[in-house]
């Protein structure tokens, strides 16, 4: 990367600390999150690229107003059944590859997250456990997350070209406090970003199932201290971060709903929505999933992981997906 960007990015950080964001910038928000967006308007000038099997203008509807969007059966269970296949090899033979694992256990502290040969085999299969960035390793991942219904989506809420930030896979059900994610999961454009919860299997009741506050991505921003960004120095904790969500949600009557959707279904939310997961009252109750974050390129123009370095990617319908130069011997190695 050229100076010019690096003192960019410099100035950008110098800019953060020391003029927090205490919203989001009304001049880069998506249009569809801007005053009365003309949803009907933007498809007649902008029609999806990719057919797909749902109501495009519902769900963008949908969108607004909640914060959230469902997507029935989009996923076929045989891209699915790969994907799957390729992550119970991944815990089979963690020897054999290269990437980051959080298993949020305290026989694990202080160093939650490692490399996954550095775990003990048996503790990647058992609970709060969080495989980052399978995507990588795995092509089947890629074709997942990459979808037509699902980038076709993206592409309509953006209006830009859409980027890979991250991708988690998990076996059970988080238990995660109500949060939002744009505060940890944060390009250079923060409103520019959504998640897809890609369901693996039916989700049961008492697996601890996502749970999300209906029309919260509209509520004010709670404030670390340091700004609506989460940073190492901010003066407030998460557990503050969660309570306040919780209150303000409720002192606004806004829907605490629980989803149980079926394998194939695919959820996509919003960067402010306020989700949490539910308890797990079935310990033996799996919640396979797959949840992956996404941006503009606009917002992320290089790997989270190297800021500085024009980034080595590659287009899966459209959709840009970074390789990761922290592995390179990784990428791809599942096809």
């Amino acid at each position: 990367m050229s100076i010019l960007h690096r003192v960019k990015r410099k100035a950008e950080g110098l800019r953060d600390q020391y003029f927090p964001l205490t919203k989001f910038d009304s001049a880069t928000l998506p249009w569809i999150d801007r005053l009365n967006p003309d949803i009907e308007g933007f498809l007649q000038k902008h029609p999806p690229r990719h057919q797909v099997p749902y109501d495009m203008s519902q769900k963008l509807h949908d969108w607004q107003q909640n914060g959230y969007a469902v997507l029935e059966q989009v996923i076929p269970p045989d891209m699915i059944d790969r994907f799957w296949q390729d992550f119970e090899d991944l815990l089979e033979h963690p020897e054999q590859h290269d990437l980051s694992v959080r298993i949020d256990r305290p026989e694990f502290e202080p160093n939650q997250q490692r490399n996954i040969k550095e775990f003990p085999k048996e503790a990647l299969k058992g609970k709060y456990v969080k495989i980052n960035d399978f995507h990588n390793t795995s092509v089947a991942g890629k074709k997942l997350m990459a979808h037509p219904a699902i980038v076709a989506f993206l592409e309509a809420i953006f209006n830009q070209r859409v980027v890979v930030m991250q991708s988690l896979v998990f076996m059970y059900g988080s238990q995660q406090p109500t949060h939002q994610d744009f505060p940890w999961v944060t390009a250079k454009v923060p409103s520019h970003l959504a998640a897809a919860w890609i369901a693996l299997e039916d989700i049961k009741i008492d697996s601890g199932p996502l749970y999300y506050y209906r029309g919260s991505h509209q509520i004010p921003k709670f404030n670390f201290g340091t700004g609506i960004l989460w940073r190492p120095d901010s003066t407030r904790s998460p557990l503050e971060f969660a309570d306040y969500l919780d209150k303000t949600c409720q002192a606004q009557q806004l829907p605490k709903e629980t989803l149980l959707i079926k394998k194939g279904d695919v959820l996509i939310w919003h960067a402010a929505l306020a989700h949490g997961g539910g308890v797990i009252t079935n310990p033996e109750q799996t919640r396979k999933s797959y949840v992956c974050h996404y941006s503009t390129e606009e917002a992320l123009p290089f790997h989270r992981n190297r800021p500085t370095e024009v980034p080595i990617k590659q287009d899966y319908n459209g959709l840009y997906i970074y390789n990761n130069p922290a592995l390179p011997q990784s990428e791809d190695t599942m096809t």
